[in-house]
């Protein structure tokens, strides 16, 4: 497997597990890259670019958390929630209801960012820092 479709993999699948390392990178790269966006194109540029950048970084997002929580031994689908809480406070907190919307990314911060993935295979599939042997 070569470099180019590992990146694929990771960015536009969501099967399979993911690591601790390879998601910290990975949640760095798309948020390091939203904000870049952010900065760079306003303007009209912003409104006619963003219907396009901002999809694919919702679905890449979604991929990588998914993989993550069946790393964790949870569905994907509460990578639907957490996207939901990042939307809803992006770029700043502003209403009491971000408020709550916080505290869903701080759990999954810690979750995620902290906690490690099951130990041995589960039903999403093998561990991913097991060394494959043959």
């Amino acid at each position: 497997m070569n470099g180019r479709s590992e990146w694929a993999e990771l960015f536009f699948s969501s099967n399979g597990r993911l690591s601790r390392t390879p998601f910290l990178i990975a949640a760095a790269v798309l948020i390091g890259f939203g904000v870049l966006y952010d900065a760079v194109a306003r303007g009209p540029l912003h409104l006619l670019t963003g219907w396009f950048v901002y999809p694919v970084l919702l679905f890449s997002g979604t991929c990588v958390l998914s993989k993550r929580l069946h790393d964790r031994g949870r569905s994907g689908w509460w990578a639907m929630l957490l996207i939901i809480a990042i939307v809803a406070v992006w770029p700043q907190p502003e209403h009491f209801l971000d408020f709550v919307f916080s505290i869903v990314i701080l759990w999954a911060m810690v979750e995620l960012g902290v906690m490690g993935g099951e130990q041995g295979a589960n039903r999403y599939g093998a561990n991913p820092l097991k060394a494959i042997s043959i």
